[in-house]
């Protein structure tokens, strides 16, 4: 789809220094396009004055449109703020830290307009990082392919265009932004990639520790279960529940064919506590399937803690 408007999706935490250059870069992409656009900056709880900073900004660029979180939520939950107030029929979003480079948006957008995808990921191929972050960036998305089945060379990367549709369907929280692909290929949105360059950090310090990477073992059980059984939980834990519960029957049923036929003392045998814990698991997590369908359900739309916002009313123009 060819864009009408675009809404700039940037979250930041601690970037108050690149803000100024952000705006100007934005700015001068969206004029090159020529079309109605919108700058969302979204400050994570920043504690360098961002906010302040911002308010200032907007109070003299109506195209600047500043969402300040309550507190430090995490980036996938201030994209979500971001996808969630945008007003665009495009969605772009980047970084804030000036690595990504808003002079890649027209080439993404010219790829999306040719209307076989639903969201375009950049692929950060000449990323300036050093070999200790790039070594494990390579080994997380050779694993996430892997396992999900979906052939990217960067699922991480900050700068992507969606289509308004697929922007808004997706519900981030924790740190899943990692896995954007994943979860939008899931509700059957289709993902391409362009090569794009990156620049090096001017500003600030990297908010990626070494702990991320733990972090990101457990986010993709979590985005592996989401992906697979998120509308069927039963699925999983009936069917776990089935196999557990099913060996413990089959033990305690030997048991019985022993002190029936073999009249041996089967009371204190090993083998029938271990019989009755496995029947036992087995029903415990069949019936947590069963409440995970309720709550599946019955489970509403979050609120985001959004404490002010500016520049959000009117057409984009």
């Amino acid at each position: 789809m060819k864009p009408r408007s675009i809404s700039f999706v940037a979250p930041a935490y601690n970037e108050n220094a690149s803000f100024p250059e952000l705006i100007a870069e934005l700015h001068a992409v969206g004029q090159k396009l020529g079309i109605p656009y919108e700058i969302i900056i979204v400050d994570d709880g920043s504690t360098d004055g961002s906010a302040a900073q911002l308010a200032r900004i907007a109070s003299t660029d109506s195209k600047v449109h500043p969402i300040i979180l309550r507190r430090n939520m995490g980036k996938a939950t201030a994209l979500m703020a971001g996808f969630q107030h945008s007003r665009g029929d495009v969605v772009v979003t980047l970084d804030a830290d000036l690595q990504n480079d808003p002079n890649e948006v027209p080439k993404m957008l010219e790829r999306l307009a040719q209307g076989d995808a639903d969201i375009v990921s950049g692929w950060k191929f000449d990323r300036p990082d050093h070999l200790e972050k790039r070594l494990p960036s390579r080994f997380f998305n050779y694993i996430t392919s892997h396992f999900t089945q979906l052939q990217l060379h960067d699922f991480n990367s900050g700068i992507k265009a969606y289509t308004r549709t697929a922007a808004q369907a997706l519900d981030l929280y924790g740190e899943l932004h990692r896995y954007i692909p994943v979860l939008a290929s899931q509700l059957g949105f289709t993902i391409v990639e362009v090569q794009t360059h990156t620049r090096e950090r001017k500003y600030g310090e990297t908010k990626y520790k070494a702990k991320r990477y733990l972090r990101g073992f457990f986010d993709l059980l979590t985005i592996l279960f989401l992906t697979k059984y998120s509308r069927r939980p039963l699925h999983l834990f009936g069917g776990l529940g089935a196999l557990i519960g099913g060996l413990g029957m089959v033990a305690v049923a030997y048991l019985l064919v022993v002190k029936i036929f073999a009249h041996q003392a089967i009371g204190t045998r090993p083998l029938l506590t271990f019989g009755v814990f496995a029947i036992l698991v087995g029903l415990q997590l069949f019936m947590t399937g069963l409440l995970a369908e309720l709550f599946v359900r019955h489970s509403g739309a979050r609120q985001l803690p959004i404490r002010d916002e500016w520049n959000a009313a009117g057409p984009l123009t």
